[in-house]
């Protein structure tokens, strides 16, 4: 997420603007890092209980699924249940009560969960911060419905002069993250960057402990099938080691103006490439050859 989907590191180092040669403020994008830092804090200690919970950092949300007896929490006094190390039985089912009720915080979306004042501010830093970056945002976030409107096989089809056709099969796409941020932050960013109706709550992954190359196996077992096809898209080494590790296809994004795979630009098409060098062409092709 962080880099590929959003920026907010590079804003707060001064990476982003330097890009630029003196295009950009730099002191701005870090005005508006600071924003998003204390934005993303506020909705963590406020609503996601991660005062209690920052040294339980689970991989995903369903990890402490076995532990939740399904208790109804409408009238659960999380503040005073005495939930605390050592991390027993009890205290795992306390912490499943917290992440299935953050599950349904996702679900229900910041519309539904700020107050009038906290969502003008918030909508306002979205659209300054889309604007600084010349519409990384907004561009990241077409890109995924793109990859999540099931319409065509992101496999294209190439015809005899190496071009893509615009026909191809209709498929089911996902949108899974992996990210390195634990867990409860991650999703507060997917909230706070518009990414909740793209991205499902149980398919967000953090490899803050295990590793992306974990992550990655619990997905391909997951998501396990003779017809299903991953590629990776991020801009750390670390994803790229675990995507070669599972002979997926991997898209490099560079925050450089100049850089083939950044937003905007990214694009179905550029993906479908990657795709048919690691996969080959389509089975509806092959099936024509």
């Amino acid at each position: 997420m962080d880099e590929t989907l959003i920026l907010l590191k590079s804003l707060l180092n001064g990476m982003y603007a330097n890009n630029f040669n003196g295009l950009k403020d730099v002191n701005k994008g870090l005005e508006i890092g600071k924003m998003w830092e204390k934005l993303i804090l506020d909705l963590c200690d406020g609503y996601f209980f991660y005062e209690q919970i920052e040294n339980f950092n689970e991989p995903f949300l369903e990890a402490s699924r076995q532990f939740d007896d399904g208790r109804d929490l409408s009238d659960y006094d999380f503040h005073n249940d005495g939930f605390s190390p050592p991390y027993d039985d009890i205290n795992k089912r306390k912490l499943a009560y917290r992440l299935r009720f953050i599950a349904s915080m996702y679900e229900r979306g910041l519309e539904n969960i700020f107050d009038r004042d906290m969502k003008d501010h918030w909508e306002a830093l979205y659209e300054m911060t889309d604007k600084y970056t010349d519409g990384w945002l907004s561009s990241a976030r077409s890109f995924l419905e793109q990859c999540s409107s099931g319409t065509e096989d992101p496999i294209l089809r190439l015809d005899t002069s190496n071009h893509i056709s615009s026909d191809g099969n209709k498929l089911h796409h996902i949108n899974v993250l992996v990210t390195s941020g634990s867990l409860i932050p991650s999703l507060a960013k997917c909230l706070l960057f518009r990414l909740d109706k793209l991205i499902n709550h149980v398919d967000v992954y953090s490899s803050w402990e295990v590793g992306k190359l974990q992550c990655f196996k619990w997905i391909k077992e997951r998501f396990s099938g003779p017809n299903v096809k991953f590629c990776v898209i991020g801009d750390g080494w670390e994803e790229c080691r675990a995507a070669e590790g599972m002979r997926w296809p991997f898209v490099k994004i560079d925050l450089r103006p100049s850089g083939s795979h950044r937003f905007p630009g990214l694009t179905l098409k550029t993906l479908g490439y990657y795709f048919s060098v690691v996969y080959g062409h389509s089975s509806a092709e092959e099936t024509e050859e």
